[in-house]
């Protein structure tokens, strides 16, 4: 292949569109789990999460509720996976051996957000959320503004066992936010003006993004790690449905996902799946979705 600005805007567009078809055939939880937000500043600030305004009876004047701001905010960091090709397989037209390189390129970048996202619930016991307490803790306080007089909500149960997560993902409002500023982008350095190209004869090809993950509402998640049983599996679940906001109104939460690494898929299964539970009829047979992922531990 003759080296030119053309034909290397061709291979370029060949890899984009291996890239994307990789990316957009790749399956990914991300939009399921989270809640997607544009970010537009090197950090984003989510200053209502923990309000939950009710309806109330109209009598006399509206009750104004204000959003008041917690602090909690989410900054943006850079991730990037480059390559290098060699200018002479270019122009010997040895492409084909890199498009599969350039296919698996796609299918990370597509699963880069559920990487971030599972390990962000993996932290959760030990890492704080807006109200000040670990996202998956037993002292979240129902109202944050009413000091000692609040009451303590417990979002977890304790165990030495593989954590396991039950999420209602039925809601606008997601467990996870997930932060967009500058979306995976596939790039190319080929100018041979560049001094990395005209030093090495090699053209650079990678991905590049600024994103992040955080996390929103802990009421509509709960961490154990206790046995995954029907009986620690049942108790989170009545955990979860009397949740209720900071007016003391109920939030409806339902779990509809129950999250685990490959070493429950046996419990899991059983739980969900099956038709009977030691000879008992099983009355959890359909009550969640099962995501089993590898990128918990």
């Amino acid at each position: 292949m003759l080296i030119s600005s053309q034909n290397l805007d061709l291979v370029f567009n060949g890899f984009k569109t291996v890239y994307n078809q990789a990316f957009d055939g790749t399956k990914s939880y991300k939009d399921t789990l989270a809640m997607s937000v544009s970010s537009q500043s090197r950090e984003e600030q989510y200053g209502w999460l923990g309000q939950f305004p009710a309806l109330r009876k109209w009598v006399g004047d509206r009750h104004v509720k204000a959003l008041t701001a917690h602090g909690f905010t989410i900054a943006n960091e850079k991730f990037e996976g480059t390559v290098s090709i060699k200018r002479d397989d270019i122009s010997d037209d040895r492409l084909g051996i890199y498009k599969p390189f350039v296919s698996e390129m796609g299918r990370n970048a597509k699963q880069h957000p559920e990487t971030l996202i599972f390990q962000l619930l993996m932290n959760g016991f030990e890492t704080v959320c807006f109200d000040g307490q670990n996202f998956f803790d037993t002292d979240h306080p129902k109202d944050p503004h009413a000091g000692a007089a609040t009451v303590s909500v417990s979002n977890m149960q304790a165990g030495t066992g593989p954590a396991w997560y039950l999420l209602d993902l039925s809601k606008i409002i997601k467990p996870i936010i997930w932060q967009d500023r500058e979306p995976y982008e596939f790039q190319s350095v080929t100018d041979d003006k560049e001094k990395s190209v005209f030093m090495t004869d090699v053209y650079l090809y990678g991905i590049r993004a600024r994103v992040n993950c955080g996390f929103g509402m802990w009421q509509l998640a709960f961490g154990s790690k206790a046995p995954l049983n029907a009986e620690n599996y049942a108790a989170a679940r009545a955990a979860m449905s009397a949740f209720e906001g900071d007016q003391g109104h109920k939030l409806g939460i339902t779990p509809t996902h129950l999250v685990i690494p490959s070493s429950l898929e046996t419990e899991a299964r059983t739980l969900l799946i099956a038709d009977d539970i030691d000879g008992s009829s099983n009355i959890w047979k359909g009550s969640a979705e099962m995501i089993m992922t590898p990128w918990l531990s």
